[in-house]
């Protein structure tokens, strides 16, 4: 697998192609913004786009989903707990950059479900507090993680949005992502990557 990163939009979040690169078969992970240029770098590659992950439904990771989905004939996957983080301004904070957005996703999924996309395994995990219905991406074949804005290096979402919760943010990364292995590769929203075993011995939230 290829990964490929793209920061994209007016608070610079972290965009991903996962890339099989025996298929060309990707997944756009949290596509924030710039869908022309990111349709321009899967076409120009002759890339396949086979979903569009969400990690959760803020606008600057969500605001480009719908329109690279209909570009390519995709479906959008979220946790089942962000629908209403999604489609309602107040929530997926919009508004900060003056806008009232309502997005949406095709698929719901469920905490430890198994999803078969583009020749890989992913696994959800729940992780809220940033938002109620945050979640990560864990390819364990690839030991990577796409954590979106729960887990950043040496540092954490922030949860003064609404309904966010720092004690339950950092319940989530304690029970859901630290019992990973220490090599498993962490590609945050925000920032550049990281580990778990760095975060496990250095991150000062946690």
């Amino acid at each position: 697998m290829k990964i490929e990163h793209y920061c994209v939009g007016q608070v610079q979040t972290n965009c991903y192609f996962a890339i099989n690169e025996d298929t060309k078969e990707t997944l756009i992970v949290d596509p924030g913004d710039s869908a022309p240029l990111l349709a321009g770098k899967i076409k120009d590659q002759g890339l396949k786009p086979q979903a569009v992950l969400l990690t959760h439904g803020h606008f600057d990771h969500a605001m480009a989903a719908e329109e690279l989905a209909g570009m390519f004939g995709i479906k959008v996957y979220a946790h089942e707990k962000e629908k209403e983080t999604l489609e309602q301004p107040g929530i997926n904070v919009s508004s900060m950059i003056g806008r009232r957005d309502s997005y949406h996703a095709d698929v719901f999924v469920k905490d430890g479900e198994k999803l078969q996309l583009a020749g890989m395994e992913l696994k959800v995990l729940h992780t809220p507090g940033h938002t109620e219905g945050g979640c990560c991406y864990y390819i364990e074949k690839e030991q990577v993680l796409f954590s979106g804005d729960t887990l950043f290096c040496q540092s954490v979402g922030r949860t003064d949005f609404p309904r966010g919760s720092m004690s339950q943010l950092v319940r989530s990364i304690k029970e859901k992502l630290l019992p990973l292995p220490d090599e498993v590769k962490v590609y945050p929203g925000h920032m550049g990557p990281t580990t778990i075993g760095m975060e496990r011995v250095g991150n000062p939230f946690i």
